[in-house]
C-alpha cells in the first residue's frame, strides 16, 4: 500500500501506531499490576497487540515507499533508522502481552504461576511497554521534525 486517495499511506497509518502503542502499553502495564484489570481486559489488549504486530510493518513499508520519493536529509535518515526498529518493538510488546495471557490463563484454570515467574512476567511486560512508548515517541518526534523542517518539502528528483 503506497497511497490512500492520493495521500501517502504512511502519513495516515502512522497515526494508528502513535495512538495504539501507548494505549496498548498502558493497558498492558495496568493489567500486569492489577489482576482485576487483567481479567477484564486481557483479550482486548491481546487483540490490540496483535493488530500492532501486523500494522507496524505495513506502516514502515509505506514509510520506505515515501522515503524514496523525498529528498534525502540527515533528519529523514534518522527517522528511517528509528522507524525500522518499530516492527521489533511491536513484537516485543506482543511478547509482553502474551506473558500476561499466560498469567491470565493459568489463573483462570486455578493453576497460578509461582511468585517468581509472575514477577518476571510482570517485569518484562512493564519494561517492554515503557520501551515501546519511548521508542514511538522518538520515532514520531524525528518524523515530525523531518516533515516540518522544510528540508524535504520538494520531492526527490530520481
Amino acid at each position: 500500500m503506497s497511497t490512500v486517495q492520493g495521500l501517502p499511506a504512511h502519513v495516515l497509518l502512522v497515526h494508528f501506531i502513535v495512538v495504539l502503542i501507548p494505549l496498548t502499553a498502558g493497558l498492558a502495564i495496568l493489567s500486569a499490576v492489577w489482576p482485576a484489570a487483567r481479567r477484564r481486559m486481557i483479550w482486548l489488549i491481546a487483540a490490540l497487540a496483535t493488530a500492532l504486530a501486523i500494522l507496524t510493518p505495513i506502516t514502515t513499508g509505506a514509510g520506505e515507499w515515501l522515503e524514496h520519493r523525498l529528498n534525502e536529509t540527515d533528519i529523514l535518515r534518522t527517522h528511517t533508522t528509528l522507524g525500522n526498529t518499530m516492527p521489533y518493538v511491536s513484537l516485543a510488546l506482543l511478547f509482553g502481552v502474551a506473558l500476561l495471557v499466560l498469567v491470565h490463563v493459568r489463573d483462570a484454570r486455578q493453576r497460578p504461576l509461582s511468585k517468581i515467574v509472575l514477577a518476571v512476567c510482570t517485569g518484562v511486560t512493564i519494561v517492554v511497554s515503557v520501551l515501546a512508548v519511548v521508542q514511538v515517541y522518538r520515532v514520531g518526534d524525528s518524523g515530525s521534525r523531518s516533515a516540518w523542517s522544510g528540508e524535504m518539502a520538494a520531492p526527490a528528483s530520481k
